[in-house]
């Protein structure tokens, strides 16, 4: 397995501090170097290639979506920002996860992960199946098995989510994105702010909600073209 070559675009030291002290924990990730503003990673880009970009998005000089938008083939993107309401931009650019700042390194390892079956994909020139129809949440201590053909939908409620099933309704102590991240995007799409709907159990739907096991669910406005292009 090559390693996955990366770079940190930050400029708040203690935060570069944090994800270069993440990575050196992966053994399938080479950190190249990091960069206080991306005029300085856009120079390194220019005579060096890498697989992945950590990128915040409040920087000096240039924001960190301006400097995505400059690359013609970015590698992957993994977000690292305070500020969750540019996730909608973010994935709209097809970054590859967007953490919540501060994030934990189980949820770092859940991020770059995902750049490491992309990029097996890529190198055995074949593409692999998802096999895996669960997964696990903690509640209340324990860890529950959810088969993703039972969840309904995902609503978010302040410090909580509730996942509503075909059969019982969990609560459990993530965020919305955290949870979106978890999920097979082929399966589940957010369409709100806070709430993530499993597509193959909406009923019928507007402009404006659509209707999944009996409930309506609002489509927020800043998602309407995601959910248009489903």
């Amino acid at each position: 397995m090559p390693d996955i070559k990366c770079i940190i675009v930050e400029d708040e030291p203690l935060a570069a501090k944090v994800l270069a002290d993440y990575i050196s924990q992966v053994p399938f990730l080479k950190l190249q170097g990091k960069f206080k503003d991306a005029i300085l990673a856009t120079e390194f880009l220019h005579h060096n290639q890498t697989d992945l970009i950590f990128l915040d998005i409040h920087l000096p000089k240039l924001k960190g979506m301006a400097f995505l938008k400059t690359l013609t083939h970015p590698p992957a993107v993994i977000i690292t920002t305070a500020y969750h309401q540019y996730a909608v931009e973010g994935f709209n650019l097809n970054v590859t996860d967007y953490l919540l700042k501060p994030f934990e390194f189980e949820r770092f390892l859940v991020a770059v992960n995902k750049v490491n079956t992309g990029s097996t994909q890529k190198h055995s020139g074949a593409e692999v199946k998802e096999t895996k129809d669960y997964m696990f949440v903690t509640v209340q201590k324990k860890k529950v098995k959810i088969l993703y053909a039972d969840i309904i939908y995902i609503e978010s409620q302040q410090e909580y989510i509730k996942v509503v099933t075909t059969k019982k309704t969990y609560f459990s102590k993530l965020t919305t994105t955290e949870m979106e991240s978890l999920l097979p995007s082929h399966l589940f799409k957010r369409i709100h702010r806070s709430y993530i709907v499993s597509i193959n159990k909406i009923d019928s739907y507007t402009a404006d909600a659509v209707e999944a096991g009996g409930i309506s669910i609002p489509i927020g406005r800043s998602f309407r073209t995601i959910f248009k292009n489903l």
